[in-house]
């Protein structure tokens, strides 16, 4: 059973910058951000793949955020730079033990966190 609470989320102004936490417990294979607002599908922002150290970005966030793991701490970040208001959205950390497909597909991960709130005004 693997367990994530996630933290960080915030209020910001456009231009600034915030970071995200997720503290997994349990064996992982993958972790990622997904980002979601209401009536729209959850959208994969970035990813970390432990195996190969491989790291993933939705074209929006490229350039802007990047995703890092703290293996001791078996922590996820996403450190978020010059955040725009479409950034806003509720942000979900997830984790995969297993399975295969494409890092943004959402079926792809069994664990969920709570999610976090990242509000950007401009």
């Amino acid at each position: 059973q693997v367990q994530l609470v996630e933290s960080g989320g915030g209020s910001v102004q456009a231009g600034e910058s915030l970071r995200l936490s997720c503290e997994a417990s349990g064996d992982i294979m993958g972790m990622g951000w997904f980002r979601q607002v209401p009536g729209k599908q959850r959208e994969g922002v970035a990813a970390f793949w432990s195996g190969s150290y491989t790291t993933f970005y939705a074209d929006s966030v490229k350039g802007r955020f990047a995703v890092s793991r703290a293996n001791a701490k078996n922590t996820l970040y996403l450190q978020m730079n010059s955040l725009k208001p479409e950034d806003t959205a509720m942000y979900y950390c997830a984790a995969a033990t297993h399975g295969d497909g494409p890092w943004n597909r959402a079926q792809l991960y069994q664990y969920w966190g709570q999610g976090t709130q990242v509000t950007v005004s401009s």
